[in-house]
């Protein structure tokens, strides 16, 4: 974990652009289609070198390989888990898949029914991932390879950190069925301890570790008969399966990513911030990322009017989003800053993204427009901040008495 008591610095939750041949080939791997493999890992290392230094360039200080390796959350619980097996899935017979906009698929049907905003992939509508045995990770091959690539993309580069994002239990859980384990504690526990292997070998190639879990927030959603009161003891299991699958790594080397599924649709049914801010910061993590620039979340910072930091913990809120292509103007940027800052400490506070900006904005060119507005915003936070607390100090400072 990084921390300055000079200037606001900047980071983001993840995904970033990449070019549309190297996603068509990462797909192709996935789906288990033909592909060159010796111009896939090329075209890899090449990208990644490029997303760094592209990163760097747009003022970020806290960078990592834009993600540009991996698809989505079922073809990563693909490659990167064995215990499990695909079946077609049956319409009417198995249950329908989880759909994390289930509480606004009630008050908006026509919306959906028209296909708008739907968060449900059509792989998830024909296929199933299906825990039939003993979980076990078999992801070390592909991990090696993007912490090799991000390795060589880093050098020559001047950034303050490097991170890599890694799955929760309960994020897979969302897409894994369990017909193997006897209950769901067992289930969460068991994909914790698989993915333990992930967690560890990231740290020990000394990056920082980031915990991408939007199914700590949007998990409420999937289950739209939930109390708020049941809902909290739903995600207090998943975190502790999380700290479990953490236990021995440094709390300084975790960071924690949460959103709330970050789709775009209305989102009107989300689950309060101050409802589930303790168990977030229950998690074993020494910053916190939190979406908090979206029309349904920014006003949210005074949350932390009332809610108090972890010690030597440093917030992370998301200042620019992938809900628009708005381009956030860096004075809007430097705004929600400085809101956080005179909360909980200009220190205790980097600028973030609301999630990954790549598959959800409208173009590269606009993914990378708002990492440099994040980073502009930053300096004019910064310079704005610690102006006034130079200021503030000479106005405290006693007078000297003339000789």
């Amino acid at each position: 974990m990084i921390r300055s008591e000079k200037r606001i610095l900047t980071t983001h939750a993840g995904a970033l652009p990449r070019a549309p041949e190297l996603r068509e080939m990462i797909f192709a791997r996935a789906e288990g289609k033909p592909y060159d493999r010796n111009a896939l890992a090329a075209r890899l290392r090449s990208e990644v070198v490029d997303v760094v230094r592209k990163q760097a360039a747009c003022g970020v200080d806290s960078v990592n390989d834009g993600e540009v390796g991996k698809t989505n959350f079922t073809n990563y619980v693909r490659e990167r888990l064995a215990g499990f097996e695909m079946r077609d899935y049956r319409p009417g017979v198995d249950p329908a898949p989880l759909n994390i906009a289930a509480r606004d698929s009630r008050d908006f049907p026509q919306y959906f029914a028209g296909g708008r905003g739907s968060p449900v992939g059509a792989a998830q509508r024909r296929q199933l991932a299906v825990c039939v045995a003993s979980l076990r990770y078999v992801g070390r091959t592909a991990l090696e390879e993007d912490l090799q690539n991000f390795k060589a993309a880093l050098v020559g580069v001047k950034a303050a950190e490097a991170f890599l994002p890694a799955n929760t239990p309960g994020t897979i859980e969302h897409w894994l069925r369990n017909e193997y384990y006897p209950s769901d504690e067992a289930f969460v526990e068991a994909i914790a301890e698989a993915m333990r292997d992930e967690y560890e070998a990231i740290v020990a190639a000394g990056f920082l570790l980031q915990i991408d879990d939007p199914d700590l927030a949007d998990g409420w959603q999937m289950y739209p008969d939930m109390s708020v009161r049941d809902y909290r003891r739903y995600a207090t299991l998943r975190v502790d399966a999380i700290n479990h699958a953490l236990r021995g790594i440094p709390r300084e080397k975790v960071r924690l990513h949460a959103c709330w599924g970050s789709f775009h649709g209305p989102h009107r049914n989300d689950i309060p911030l101050e409802d589930i801010i303790d168990i977030i910061f229950r998690v074993r993590a020494s910053s916190y990322s939190i979406e908090a620039s979206n029309p349904c979340h920014e006003h949210e910072w005074r949350v932390f009017e009332k809610v108090k930091l972890p010690e030597g913990a440093v917030l992370i809120p998301g200042v620019v989003g992938h809900a628009t292509d708005f381009i956030e103007h860096p004075e809007l940027v430097a705004e929600r800053l400085a809101k956080y800052a005179n909360l909980v400490g200009r220190e205790n506070v980097m600028g973030g993204t609301d999630c990954g900006l790549g598959p959800r904005v409208g173009n590269p060119e606009i993914a990378w427009a708002k990492l440099e507005a994040l980073a502009k915003g930053a300096r004019i936070a910064s310079r704005r901040l610690w102006t006034r607390s130079a200021k503030s100090s000479k106005k405290r400072a006693p007078a000297r008495k003339k000789k």
